[in-house]
């Protein structure tokens, strides 16, 4: 069943108080510092870590493309439990997690920040520039922000409104795992020097956010159906 209007604001509330958590970080000037903790100026001891690299980048972004062309498959075929769940609700799960990975992606496309490994301060080049300083260029390669990376497990974040819907009984969980995986590849990014603490804090709002507004337009869509419907019985 929809989610009822009262619970919605409720959402859209705690989406609006994540954004200032978010908007704090971004003014505390924590992100250097933060990086500190792994970078010297000889650079990230853990960038090109081997098993580091496989176990917390490769693999985890193969799985989760795997998983989310799995899940493409069986909203048009359905598989599994998914056998179970309404026609709406798989096209639901499944594309609004395509459409955060998508918004991640176009983001970082257009960003001008470039990564901590590519600071002077930690044997790069550049100087630091703050992703709000739109049109400034560090004078590195950019496309560094948000966290392209964790959104492989963020982006799942995104289809916990269908989830809720459709297995309220996996709901937490799968909201639970989602927000612990990205956050577990967000930090492993942070110790290779690839990103910023800012980078994955907002890479987790932008993919909530998608979620919560694809489930404002199904509901909208769920509500003009039920309204036709009820014209075409009167």
């Amino acid at each position: 069943m929809p989610l009822p209007a009262s619970r919605l604001r409720h959402l859209c509330a705690w989406s609006l108080l994540a954004l200032l958590f978010v908007l704090a970080w971004d003014a505390s000037g924590l992100d250097v510092p933060l990086a500190r903790l792994a970078g010297t100026p000889e650079g990230f001891a853990w960038r090109s870590q081997p098993m580091f690299v496989l176990a917390l980048h490769e693999v985890p972004r193969a799985i989760s493309s795997v998983l989310l062309l799995a899940l493409l498959v069986g909203a048009a075929w359905p598989w599994g439990p998914l056998r179970r769940w309404p026609a709406a609700d798989r096209w639901q799960l499944a594309l609004s997690i395509a459409l955060a990975m998508a918004a991640v992606t176009l983001l970082k496309r257009a960003s001008a920040t470039s990564c901590p490994w590519d600071l002077a301060e930690f044997g790069g080049a550049v100087l630091y520039v703050s992703h709000w300083a739109w049109g400034v260029r560090d004078g590195g390669g950019g496309h560094c922000f948000p966290a392209g990376h964790a959104s492989a497990a963020f982006a799942f974040v995104a289809g916990w409104f269908a989830v809720r819907r459709a297995a309220p009984r996996w709901s937490t969980r799968w909201l639970a795992g989602a927000l612990a995986a990205g956050l577990v590849l967000g930090l492993a990014q942070q110790l290779r020097g690839a990103h910023y603490m800012s980078h994955t804090l907002w890479t987790a709002w932008i993919c909530w956010s998608v979620g919560l507004a694809t489930e404002v337009l199904a509901q909208g869509l769920h509500a003009r159906r039920s309204a036709l419907a009820r014209l075409n019985e009167a």
